[in-house]
């Protein structure tokens, strides 16, 4: 291992699925650790087989897989008190789960050994050294997790470092200090690493940090910069209670603002990929304000910003966010300047041809319009057809002639929507009809119909989400909503907007500019 070597362990296997509503299946959990092995992480922490039988089944999925760049690593805890190694049933399904390297938690608090485990100081020793030479004797490598170390080191030190040599005496390949409850501040430990060190070299030395203060990070990187060489934690910082160190955060900043080395650099322009990747297996919504892999963590808002990083991009960006895999994004908002504008429309393929009137004129009525609750930051689609409109490149394709929406439901029957709508195409009229299981679902259906006689590629598309929000609860039921709408036609994706007090006219709004853009897009393309 070279000077510069930080190894990744990562636990979201484990200490990551002990997060409220973070829960993955054997199957999942492969999913990922095959992952994180093409990721080239050092440690994959797989669970604890002796606590469930769905990790004892991943263990045994994961025999026959070959991990290539990856540890893979079982966990348990220490024999139980007054009972040998080999007939503690927690020790054998470490090793029957077969994994090279095994991860051994043991109390290293006194306060945990004599209110939690009920028993006393010695024992807990003997149960460390027996628990550890049992494993080593079995052909492991054997990681040793100091539960509680430095809560344990501030209110006795003696004993916890007591508990480290003694760890480390009995055949540790690896002493862990954890930060379990979350508790401590990074002042704190780098000071109790610089202490500890003395003790045993810091490059066999492992940082295990938990987020109950915000600081699980910055914990993690003061332990490193102190001589730590391991770092363990989650991807997004999945984990009880606050969660864990956020490995991504963790390995971005230690190699690409401290020059460690933790991943290859294709691993680390992977980084947004490997976060939303686990995210969609997790079920849980990637958090847009997520450092270096967020989906706004590279947005722009304010115009004064904008214009400053079309000039260089380090005015405001701190990274280049393709070192991470992500990408600079520039929001139209009423915060907007004509940068942003100017922006924007160029990444949405429309030519302003430098025309600082009509840029304008364009920020102007997108404030005037997020006045009324419009918000374009979160609607591409209504905002490519507002520019397209505002510059005289757009042409209507249809006009609404009118439309009519009836929901009716019967004492045995659920609702039932119908929908039917008149349109001119070219001076052609269409009524057609149609249901849905709601208002919108049949207007949609209804409009589309109507039009796939005059464009077919409708057929191509559909819409994948919907949502609706209160603009002013103060009002009610006669409150102004707001709709968005993601559509898709198999090749993009984008977003639009409606709002008014009615939401079947916010919706139609919505519905409208979804398929303006997607025929105008296709226009634009030639087909």
């Amino acid at each position: 291992m070279t000077k510069n070597q930080i190894l990744i362990y990562d636990t979201t296997l484990r200490d990551g699925t002990q997060g409220e509503q973070t829960n993955f299946s054997a199957e999942e959990k492969l999913r990922i650790a095959k992952r994180l092995d093409e990721a080239h992480f050092h440690y994959i922490e797989g669970g604890w087989p002796g606590s469930n039988p769905k990790d004892m089944r991943f263990f045994e999925m994961a025999k026959v897989v070959k991990f290539k760049n990856s540890r893979l690593t079982a966990f348990g805890s220490t024999r139980r008190p007054h009972t040998k190694p080999q007939a503690c049933p927690n020790l054998k399904a470490l090793v029957k789960a077969g994994t090279p390297a095994c991860a051994l938690v043991g109390k290293s608090w006194d306060l945990h050994v004599t209110e939690i485990l009920k028993t006393d100081l010695d024992e807990n020793l003997a149960m460390i050294t027996d628990s550890i030479e049992y494993l080593k004797s079995m052909g492991k490598e054997v990681l040793f997790d100091a539960e509680h170390f430095f809560d344990g080191y501030k209110n006795n030190p003696r004993y916890t470092t007591k508990v480290v040599k003694t760890a480390l005496a009995a055949g540790a390949d690896v002493i862990v200090l954890c930060d379990t409850n979350g508790g401590s501040m990074p002042h704190e430990i780098s000071a109790i690493v610089q202490k500890i060190a003395s003790s045993f070299p810091l490059n066999i030395a492992g940082i295990h940090t938990h987020n109950d203060c915000g600081m699980a990070v910055a914990n993690s990187i003061a332990a490193v910069q102190e001589g730590v060489k391991m770092v363990q934690g989650t991807i997004n910082g999945y984990g009880e209670r606050c969660g864990n160190a956020d490995l991504i955060s963790v390995v971005a900043n230690l190699q690409l603002k401290m020059g460690k080395q933790c991943l290859p650099l294709e691993s680390i322009r992977q980084l947004t990929n490997l976060s939303h990747y686990v995210s969609d297996v997790a079920n849980a919504p990637p958090l847009n304000a997520r450092p270096f892999v967020g989906r706004s963590a590279f947005a722009h808002k304010g115009g004064v910003h904008v214009s400053a990083v079309v000039k260089n991009s380090m005015a405001y960006e701190h990274i280049e966010p393709e070192l991470v895999g992500n990408h600079r994004r520039v929001l139209v908002s009423d915060l907007a300047g004509k940068s942003n504008v100017e922006y924007k429309a160029k990444e949405l393929g429309i030519n302003l041809a430098k025309n600082d009137a009509m840029s304008k004129k364009i920020v102007h009525e997108v404030k005037l319009m997020e006045d009324r609750g419009f918000q374009f930051d979160s609607a591409d689609g209504s905002l490519s057809v507002l520019i397209k409109k505002a510059i005289g490149e757009f042409v209507e394709p249809f006009t609404l002639e009118s439309f009519n929406v009836v929901t009716s439901r019967s004492e045995n029957t659920p609702c039932l929507s119908q929908a039917t709508i008149k349109i001119s195409v070219d001076g052609e009229e269409e009524l057609t009809a149609a249901e849905g299981n709601g208002p919108v679902n049949a207007l949609d259906h209804a409009l589309r119909k109507a039009l796939t006689k005059f464009y077919p590629q409708i057929g191509e598309m559909h819409l994948v989400d919907f949502k609706v929000r209160t603009l002013e609860g103060s009002e009610g039921t006669a409150a102004s909503v707001r709709v968005l709408l993601d559509s898709t036609d198999g090749e993009d994706v984008w977003s639009t907007i409606g709002v008014s007090e009615n939401i079947i006219e916010a919706s139609w709004q919505a519905l409208v500019d979804s398929i303006e853009y997607k025929l105008s897009k296709d226009k634009m393309n030639g087909k």
